[in-house]
Order: structure tokens, then C-alpha cells, then sequence
């Protein structure tokens, strides 16, 4: 069973979740051609594609989704309820990201590779802020987290750190790409976050989940350049 719908200002809320997770796409695509490092999920995400490309034709994107779905999988034993932003999320981000990578292409210059981390650092945080702030149902890794906390399994900042660093570990052991901008978006999304989500919250989104958010960004794990 979803998550209730928010009976205020729906026309808004859909349009600021579809626009974010458009948006989120499109950043992760352009740090993916930054090639400086990606933010720990992703690094997950490249280090699998890079394993299983060597055995079947698969897109960045399509992982991307497949680990979604997999991810949603565990919220049931966690008694998790996803929201219409929840399935939308793992539903456009990875076609988004893929689409992306297919108009932009590689680039060799390190000054624009540079503009293009900042560019999609700023604007993953935006994108974060509009489809949290929609108030339609949390991504499915931010959902994971807080569905172990409400279990009891430690506080915001532990399962957030030790989710971060197991999917960072693990992307780095399939070959995931690790770099300067790994630690530039673990040092910066948090005050950005911080920053965009208060003004992008829409009516009756509980300001307990903005704190929450605001919190897990705060704390993410700042792993170390290679």
C-alpha cells in the first residue's frame, strides 16, 4: 500500500517531484562524464555496470534501476510504505541518467570536466530538494535508511555512515569510479542540501523528515581521493 497523497496543492507537488527527478538524472549523468569521482551509491552503480558489462549489454542507467527495484525489495521486511515519489524515483532517474550520457559526450578537457562536477554537484542538490520537498515518498536508498532507524538498528548517523561506506566499499572492489569529486560531493551536499530543501518543502511535508534529511546529508562519509 502507498503512502497517502497529500490533499494540498497536488498539481505542484507532482510537477516539483517530476522536475527533480529529472533534474537528479541529469546531474548524475554529467558527474558520470566529470570522470572525478561519483558520489558513493553511484560509485556502486558504475563499479556494477563495469562487472556486468563483460558478460551481457548494459546501460549505467538500467543498473541504476535494477538496484532501485532491489533496494525497494528490503523495505518490506522493514515494513517500509512506498509513496507515488518512491516509485516514480527509481522509475525515471536511471532512464534520465541514461538519456544524459547519450547527448553528452566525454569530454577531455580537465577545466570543463571541473564545471561539470560543480554544475552537477549544485544541481543534485536542487534536484534533491525538489523531489524531497514534494512530500510524495522518499527515493528507495534515503527510504532504506529510515526504515532501518525506525527498526532500531542505530541512529541516523550510523545507518546513514554504514550504508555509504559498505555501497563505497563495495563499488571500489567491482571497480566503481572513485575521485576528488567523491569527497567534493560528500563535503558539499550536505550545507547545499541544507540550504534548498527549506525553500523548496511544499505545505504539509513533515518538518521532523526535513530535519531527518538535513541530518543524513550532514553526516555522509567523506571518503578519502584516489
Amino acid at each position: 500500500m502507498l503512502i497517502p497523497i497529500p490533499a494540498d496543492r497536488r498539481g505542484r507537488r507532482f510537477s516539483q517531484l517530476i522536475v527533480g527527478l529529472l533534474l537528479y538524472g541529469l546531474t548524475m549523468g554529467l558527474m558520470v562524464r566529470a570522470v572525478l569521482g561519483l558520489d558513493p551509491w553511484d560509485v556502486f552503480h558504475s563499479g556494477l555496470t563495469h562487472v556486468l558489462a563483460r558478460w551481457v549489454d548494459i546501460s549505467y542507467g538500467t543498473v541504476i534501476t535494477i538496484v532501485s527495484v532491489l533496494v525497494l525489495l528490503l523495505w518490506i521486511p522493514l515494513r517500509q510504505r512506498p509513496g507515488v515519489g518512491t516509485l516514480l524515483n527509481a522509475a525515471i532517474i536511471g532512464w534520465t541518467t541514461d538519456a544524459t550520457l547519450s547527448i553528452v559526450p566525454p569530454m577531455d578537457n580537465l577545466s570543463v570536466r571541473i564545471g561539470l562536477l560543480v554544475l552537477a554537484v549544485l544541481g543534485n542538490a536542487v534536484a534533491g530538494g525538489l523531489y524531497i520537498g514534494a512530500g510524495l515518498g522518499p527515493g528507495p536508498r534515503d527510504g532504506l535508511m529510515t526504515g532501518l532507524v525506525a527498526r532500531g538498528v542505530g541512529s541516523v548517523r550510523l545507518v546513514r555512515t554504514c550504508l555509504e561506506l559498505s555501497v563505497l566499499g563495495a563499488g571500489a572492489l567491482l571497480g566503481g569510479q572513485i575521485g576528488f569529486g567523491t569527497a567534493v560531493y560528500a563535503v558539499a551536499i550536505g550545507p547545499l542540501l541544507q540550504l534548498v530543501l527549506p525553500r523548496l518543502t511544499i505545505g504539509t511535508v513533515p518538518m521532523d523528515l526535513v530535519r531527518r534529511v538535513r541530518r543524513s546529508r550532514r553526516t555522509r562519509p567523506e571518503p578519502s581521493e584516489t
